[in-house]
């Protein structure tokens, strides 16, 4: 097998897509009973939804199950460099002699039927999760979450919902009640559900499932709390009150996420050791990272650079949070978003935190919003803007008026991706 033969299997399944995106579960049905069931063979589920911080509330438990000692897979998307950062196999990124393996097993079961890459891929990661030992496996929803291919686990040891915000419309649905449905369609009957902070709306939806399906509720404000309090995180349930660290991952969401993640943990039964890690040492790309090396450090030595992919309305409010919070600098955003987003609604609780923007089309994305169109979307909401060819023009541009900006590469995660593959970390 070649080095690089999975970018090349990867290509092909691509041909496989059906010609419209169907949300549906019998391809992936179908695809599972030619493997023999293998979503049937994993170790214990923790399944993930919600609009925002999934990512980061399973980076959390994961840190804080392998600090006490469990392996644990884990099933992310989309990635950001590589496709292996996807399939994590008891603690490591699949190697790539594996992932070729059960592509080609997939690619073979499958037939030449349509079936879409996500499908195809997440048949992938369960198949490599259910052929190595572990004591967990972390599943995160890709969209959605009813009619998501990785909701074919029966009974899940416990679900997670995070919050709930207006994204995907042209699926899941143009109100949080109709979003908030399509999440909670994770839940399963009898399994507890780990609902963080929701509208009223949203918790409606989620509460009303859960008790048709007997899933025990652990709800934030209900059955947990989380606040900050004299730089400290303080946590409390029904076992008692933790005082650990703020987490290590920047932004007030971020207390929230890690709630979600210590319920988890202490309904799990782990104690102080996990719950520490949990919050301390998470690691998670491109969620306000600081770029500390790389072509773009060196282009640009005074600068402060760091890079988000949130890419959302609410996910523009908690960039816009986690910026009030930092030390007064000057700051310029680079920006670059898919056509498929909400740009105004993301920019606009941007716009009193920068001092301008410099609009970029995200490359080799063809679903990129052109340049000259965020430009024009973030002076509508206030901002001055300019358009610019790439990061690395931005950049110099910036660091040539302004060297000692703080410059935030932001607005999609195809855009950190990018960033993190031309070697900058």
């Amino acid at each position: 097998m070649s080095e690089q033969g999975s970018d090349v299997i990867l290509e092909r399944l691509m041909s496989l897509h059906p010609k419209v995106i169907d949300l549906v579960l019998d391809r992936v049905w179908a695809l599972l009973a030619a493997l023999d069931n293998p979503e049937r063979k994993l170790p214990p589920v923790i399944h993930i939804a919600g609009t925002n911080g999934k990512g980061s509330t399973q980076a959390m438990i994961r840190a804080g199950l392998e600090a006490a000692g469990q392996s644990v897979h884990a099933y992310t998307s989309p990635h950001l460099a590589r496709f292996h950062e996807r399939i994590r196999v008891a603690g490591s990124l699949i190697a790539e002699h594996d992932l070729q393996a059960v592509l080609e097993e997939c690619e073979a079961a499958n037939g030449g039927a349509p079936i879409t890459y996500f499908e195809i891929t997440t048949v992938a990661a369960l198949l490599a999760f259910a052929r190595t030992p572990a004591d967990y496996t972390l599943l995160e929803v890709g969209l959605g979450g009813r009619l998501d291919a990785t909701n074919v686990v029966e009974k899940p040891g416990l679900s997670i919902i995070t919050p709930v915000s207006i994204d995907h419309t042209q699926f899941l649905g143009d109100t949080i009640g109709a979003i908030a449905g399509e999440k909670a369609g994770i839940i399963k009957r009898g399994v507890p559900v780990v609902v963080g902070p929701q509208t009223d709306e949203a918790m409606e939806v989620i509460e009303a499932r859960a008790m048709r399906l007997g899933a025990p509720l652990l709800a934030y404000g209900q059955q947990w709390h989380v606040w900050e309090e004299r730089g400290r995180l303080i946590f409390q349930d029904e076992h008692g009150l933790c005082d650990l660290p703020l987490p290590n991952l920047i932004g007030a969401h971020q207390i929230h996420n890690a709630g979600a993640a210590l319920a988890a943990l202490r309904y799990l039964k782990f104690g102080e050791v996990a719950c520490e890690a949990a919050v301390t040492t998470a690691q998670w790309p491109a969620r306000m990272q600081l770029l500390r090396s790389g072509p773009l450090c060196k282009a640009a030595p005074s600068a402060q650079i760091w890079l988000d992919g949130g890419h959302n309305p609410a996910a523009g409010d908690a960039l816009a949070e986690a910026l009030s919070k930092l030390p007064t600098r000057e700051t310029v955003l680079v920006c670059g978003m898919l056509n498929t987003k909400d740009i105004s609604g993301y920019l606009r609780p941007l716009a009193a935190h920068a001092d301008c923007l410099y609009a970029v089309s995200i490359a080799g994305e063809t679903n990129t919003l052109a340049a000259d169109v965020t430009a024009s979307h973030a002076k509508d909401v206030g901002m001055i803007a300019h358009v610019s060819q790439s990061v690395d023009t931005a950049v110099a541009n910036i660091v040539a008026s302004t060297p000692n900006a703080r410059i935030l590469i932001c607005g999609s995660l195809y855009l950190a991706g990018n960033v993190l593959r031309d070697g900058n970390a």
